[in-house]
């Protein structure tokens, strides 16, 4: 296990099978935008109470899971580099870091759309989930910030490391702002199964959101981190066989 564990992670070899993966995603993950948007834009019906207004939901809910899942990721990958040395996993934790923020970004503003309507203000200080969640965002700018200013990129990097392992404690907070604290952020509503809960016509479009956002988060990493492979290994024989064969075709 430990072998195929590190067979896995050499660069050459994720460069081939992410390669193979790529196309295949990249056809399920649109596939899935398209009935995820249909079913949530067109099939789902209207709130009871705040009308077509909570469609935004299938934008703001995935972007809100994703930047809880992808710092789990990054703290995840970095806890690997700092302790088996494995440079793929460096590569992806780095490479998740803008993707996260993007999520997070995303999240906070469909967010602040979303409220307007609902609770008449576009931000509310007092609520627990938006402040953990914009540290969340915080985070993610510290770690690029972090990673940009050590100019020894392997210090940067378990530097980078130690503070996405750190950082990873707000991810519960995030999650359990809404249970343990009485803030204007609705509770949990697709894990919550006794009445009132989310309509099935509203949940399955968004299950299939969600899942079109990771695979999206999935690709987007496959691509930043197969560039920074080849940047890396650009001395490598491999990679001027790459080179050599993309000249002759």
């Amino acid at each position: 296990m430990y072998k195929w564990f590190h067979q896995m992670g050499s660069p050459p070899t994720f460069y081939k099978w992410s390669g193979q993966w790529l196309p295949w995603l990249g056809i399920t993950c649109l596939i899935l935008f398209v009935v995820g948007l249909y079913g949530g834009l067109v099939y789902a019906p209207a709130d009871y109470q705040q009308k077509d207004s909570f469609r935004i939901i299938y934008i703001h809910v995935p972007a809100a899971w994703m930047s809880m899942f992808v710092y789990v990721v990054m703290a995840t990958s970095g806890a690997i580099a700092l302790i088996w040395h494995i440079k793929l996993s460096e590569i992806m934790m780095l490479s998740s870091a803008s993707i996260g923020a993007s999520f997070t970004f995303i999240a906070l503003v469909t967010g602040s759309i979303w409220g307007k309507p609902t609770w008449g203000t576009w931000w509310e200080w007092g609520d627990a989930r938006l402040l953990s969640e914009l540290l969340l965002l915080f985070l993610y700018i510290g770690i690029i910030g972090l990673y940009s200013a050590i100019e020894d990129k392997r210090k940067a990097a378990e530097a980078v490391s130690i503070l996405a392992l750190v950082g990873v404690v707000n991810i519960p907070i995030i999650h359990y702002s809404v249970i343990f604290v009485n803030t204007l952020h609705q509770g949990p509503t697709v894990s919550k199964f006794d009445s009132p809960s989310i309509d099935t016509r509203m949940l399955i479009p968004l299950l299939i959101m969600a899942v079109a956002f990771k695979l999206f988060y999935i690709i987007v990493l496959l691509v930043r981190s197969r560039n920074e492979v080849l940047w890396r290994e650009r001395r490598s024989q491999w990679v001027k066989n790459i080179i050599k064969g993309s000249g002759h075709e």
